[in-house]
């Protein structure tokens, strides 16, 4: 799926903007099945318990899951947008050839007007772009025959490092 340099590892999770890496508004997830699909479900790496994307009691600092996710008990780390903070989550889904990196001209669209910081999914087919700036509304958005989710509050983006 990825390269091998470009595998999400602890050392990618650093190419993360330090303005996110200094708030503390990250998870750990990990895949489970969920009505038959796997889902990125979020953790609490210092309870071990759940987190809830609209409970910062749940949520860590960045170093506190990168470690966590070093140590391999999670599948990666995730940042969790709240109304506190000035970022909403663009999401593109299904716009990048994980072999070749090649993204969709629609998706290129997206990272070129919104210029953010822009990383690859944990499934290498999309993206993650992360702005400066609040939505009026969360949730899922069709645009030219196109979804593209969009979130500033109590949602999470899985994270990798990844660069397109």
């Amino acid at each position: 799926m990825y390269q091998a340099e470009q595998e999400p590892t602890p050392a990618n999770f650093f190419r993360i903007p330090e303005e996110l890496r200094t708030r503390d508004q990250w998870v750990n997830w990990r895949f489970e099945e969920r009505d038959g699909k796997p889902t990125k479900m979020p953790y609490n790496p210092r309870t071990g318990e759940r987190a809830k994307s609209t409970d910062s009691a749940t949520w860590s600092s960045f170093v506190t899951v990168v470690s966590a996710c070093d140590k391999g008990t999670y599948s990666g780390i995730g940042y969790v947008f709240s109304s506190g903070d000035p970022y909403t989550g663009v999401d593109p889904d299904h716009c990048r050839d994980p072999e070749t990196g090649e993204i969709e001209a629609w998706a290129q669209c997206w990272v070129e007007r919104l210029d953010g910081y822009v990383e690859v999914s944990p499934t290498g087919e999309g993206l993650h772009i992360i702005v400066k700036g609040k939505s009026p509304r969360n949730g899922k958005r069709t645009v030219d025959g196109k979804t593209v989710e969009i979130y500033s509050a109590e949602r999470y983006f899985t994270c990798t490092g990844v660069q397109p």
